[in-house]
């Protein structure tokens, strides 16, 4: 099996999130479906291709113009993990700093999106 056969792991997640993303808005659950369209931007975005130092002239190029194409990065497991991690981290902390200033329904909520990010990894 070349690597070319190995699903990428963010592409595995990103279409599980997006199928939980349709059950949650069905289900009218507001801070998952904020949550969910996070993680799936978020994962977008760490797939981006980065715009070499080189390129800093744009040129237009007409719709779909495949000379312009290049494929998104693929994301290890570890990687996914990071990003995953690192969305929970944030979250502790500002949940933290809330609860430190007396904001415990912001905190709480913090702490729900933490939850349902947890659930995604491993």
């Amino acid at each position: 099996m070349s690597t070319d056969d190995v699903p990428d792991e963010a592409e595995a997640l990103k279409a599980r999130l997006r199928k939980d993303l349709r059950d949650a808005m069905v289900a009218r659950e507001p801070v998952r479906v904020r949550v969910l369209r996070l993680l799936v931007g978020a994962l977008d975005n760490a797939q981006a291709v980065p715009v070499a130092s080189e390129q800093k002239n744009y040129v237009v190029r007409p719709f779909g113009d495949p000379s312009v194409e290049v494929p998104r990065l693929s994301l290890t497991p570890d990687a996914v993990s990071i990003l995953l991690e690192s969305e929970i981290a944030a979250r502790h902390a500002a949940a933290a700093e809330l609860a430190g200033v007396g904001r415990l329904e912001q905190a709480d909520v913090l702490r729900e999106e933490a939850r349902i990010i947890g659930a995604y990894l491993g």
